[in-house]
């Protein structure tokens, strides 16, 4: 199993959450493919922690879906489940919707000021054709009325959920059809500038409604999209 070259990432005070979040971001990001075995000592050697952090990320990984594990103990990163994508979307979908609705009543002109700015990086890094900065800034878009919501359990199920579209969005963030969010993300803003809670939690539940183009794509063709969204570099 091929993994980064960086080793001893993990601080050792946060060994648990960071190897999760190390190891699920290699899975999204396509550094560990759809089918690729996962062995523990690859993974200790290269996270530098020991094997219990490792095996409790593997579990959380399960889970959400991203790995599988076969009765014989072969840990295998998951391909696309289009079904589970499916239902991963209705579920962001509807928290970005509630975040919003219960953000707007409390965003102040430095919150929408943020969301303006994020929205900026978000256009510039889609056109550069930058993965990993368009996902980067659309988190701190929606981010800004998920923390205004200050709904925890919000905040829990997308940490559960939004990994599983991760691979979906590398693909429409490398893609012409990511320039439509940027529109999308204006509207949002328009619409909680003027306190209109209605119409901007339909606009939020709208713009996590368009992976769906790419998922029936995926169902219709068989493929896998997880696999053949390496990041472009660049930006």
């Amino acid at each position: 199993m091929p993994v980064p070259e960086n080793r001893g990432l993990v601080r050792r005070s946060l060994l648990r959450e960071d190897a999760y979040r190390a190891i699920r971001d290699a899975i999204v990001s396509g550094t560990l493919a759809p089918g690729e075995r996962l062995h523990d000592a690859d993974l200790v050697a290269w996270l530098g922690v020991s094997r219990t952090p490792v095996r409790e990320a593997l579990g959380r990984l399960e889970l959400v879906g991203l790995v599988r594990t076969s009765p014989g103990r072969h840990t295998v990163v998951s391909p696309l489940d289009v079904r589970a994508v499916h239902h991963a979307q209705a579920v962001v979908a509807a928290m970005h919707e509630l975040a919003v609705r219960e953000a707007v009543p409390h965003l102040a002109e430095g919150d929408l000021a943020a969301m303006r700015e994020a929205n900026a990086r978000f256009g510039a890094a889609v056109r550069a054709a930058d993965v990993d900065g368009a996902l980067a800034a659309d988190d701190a878009f929606h981010g800004v009325a998920v923390t205004a919501a200050a709904n925890q359990a919000v905040v829990t199920v997308l940490e559960q959920f939004t990994p599983v579209l991760r691979r979906l969005e590398r693909l429409r963030f490398g893609s012409l059809a990511g320039r439509a969010s940027v529109a999308q993300h204006d509207r949002i803003i328009e619409h909680c500038a003027a306190g209109e809670v209605d119409a901007a939690a339909t606009a939020a539940r709208e713009n996590w409604s368009t992976l769906a183009p790419l998922l029936d794509a995926a169902e219709d063709t068989g493929e896998r999209p997880g696999a053949a969204a390496p990041a472009p570099r660049g930006g």
